[in-house]
């Protein structure tokens, strides 16, 4: 029986891939960052976000809980137009939200970022 994987199932290797591809580069600075997969963000919006739904998150440190990225699986796959664009646009939320912990820009943590564009 072959092995079955689910559309979220993909999408969780989708941002390991990308996770992997950074960490590679930014062992040190990323070292005890979480990252995560929800469905949808939570209804209320962070401080600093102005309209539409945000596809990924970056929560800082706070009270002993670790650095935390966060995508957003159904936001990013409502924007994909098909399985390569949908693995463009992981990689670049993840490297979007990577850049925000770093306080970098995109383009410094991924010289690759939005080339698929």
């Amino acid at each position: 029986m072959p092995a079955y994987r689910t559309r979220a199932e993909r999408f969780d290797d989708l941002v390991l891939d990308a996770v992997e591809r950074l960490e590679r580069r930014w062992t040190r600075q990323l070292d005890g960052t979480e990252f995560a997969v929800e469905d949808v963000p939570p209804s209320n919006p962070a401080p600093w976000e102005h309209g539409g739904v945000p596809l990924g998150r970056y929560f800082p440190a706070d009270s002993g809980l670790p650095a935390r990225i966060v995508v957003y699986r159904r936001p990013v796959e409502s924007r994909a137009t098909d399985a390569g664009d949908l693995a463009d646009l992981v990689r670049d939320v993840v490297v979007e939200q990577v850049a925000h912990l770093l306080g970098r820009a995109p383009e410094d943590v991924d010289p690759g970022y939005g080339d698929a564009h």
